[in-house]
């Protein structure tokens, strides 16, 4: 089983909302530490937070999420709902665009839930690498967060690298970290692969990601914003297989296409450790 955290980040959701969903009924953790009340996730129940999170982007209040979810509403019918929902979404005004490509992404995910396989997913050893970061903090792990915090910081990295004189090595990737405090904010880690010497670091970092003795990973084809489906079958692949989540995930953009993000290829790394 996962953590809130870790659970929170899979299903790309804040830690705050899982904790509202649980009060108030609509999505229970699989378990509950007696003793320190910590809360206890199964991969399975990213199929339910899928379903809540697509029919909240309707317009539906939690209560009537809650019932629709309960009557078991199958994939076609959740389709018309949300294409229903599209046409009145495009007529709004531009910043409801991103709430949109959030729908569109969770519809996509639940469309492909029992088609897709955990075949794919990969136990290996990652060894430690150098990269050159930027960083920035995003009001927690929500793909409609993230997204605008991470694509700027990519532009200004490669401009700064440049002016250093500082070539890339290897991919682009990302990890991300829980800010400090108690809230949901997320500090995102831009980077990519470089053989310099940290002293060459002016305006920028250059850190040392130490090496993962196991991570499960998984190839993501396709835009970003529809990551949660890969990640939703690293879940499971790693709740079955008798591993834990235990550090920090990573992006590695092995085929980066800012202008085409669907034909980009992205390695998704969990590391883990036997549960």
């Amino acid at each position: 089983m996962f953590t809130i955290g870790d659970f929170a980040s899979l299903g790309r959701v804040s830690v705050r909302m899982l904790r509202h969903y649980d009060s108030i009924g609509l999505l229970r953790p699989a378990a509950v530490d007696p003793h320190t009340g910590y809360r206890f996730y199964r991969a399975d129940q990213l199929r339910r937070l899928n379903r809540v999170i697509a029919l909240k982007e309707l317009g539906l209040t939690l209560a009537q999420v809650q019932a629709i979810i309960d009557d078991a509403v199958d994939v076609a019918e959740l389709r018309g709902m949300l294409r229903l929902r599209r046409a009145q979404l495009e007529a709004q005004v531009a910043a409801d665009t991103a709430r949109l490509a959030g729908i569109e992404a969770r519809l996509r995910m639940i469309e492909t839930e029992g088609r897709m396989t955990s075949q794919d997913v990969v136990l290996k050893e990652i060894p430690p690498v150098r990269v050159a970061e930027l960083t920035g903090v995003a009001p927690s792990y929500q793909t409609r967060d993230i997204g605008p915090v991470i694509q700027p910081l990519y532009p200004q990295l490669f401009q700064r690298l440049a002016a250093a004189d500082v070539a890339p090595s290897g991919p682009g990737l990302a990890y991300y970290q829980p800010a400090d405090g108690d809230g949901e904010a997320v500090v995102v880690h831009a980077g990519v692969t470089v053989d310099a010497d940290p002293a060459r670091a002016a305006d920028f970092a250059i850190v040392d990601l130490p090496a993962v003795p196991a991570a499960a990973t998984i190839v993501h084809q396709g835009s970003m914003d529809e990551v949660e489906a890969s990640m939703q079958v690293l879940a499971g692949w790693i709740e079955e297989n008798g591993w834990r989540a235990a550090g920090h995930a990573r992006e590695v953009y092995l085929e980066y296409c800012q202008d085409e993000p669907e034909k980009g290829v992205t390695e998704l790394q969990i590391p883990v450790v036997r549960a």
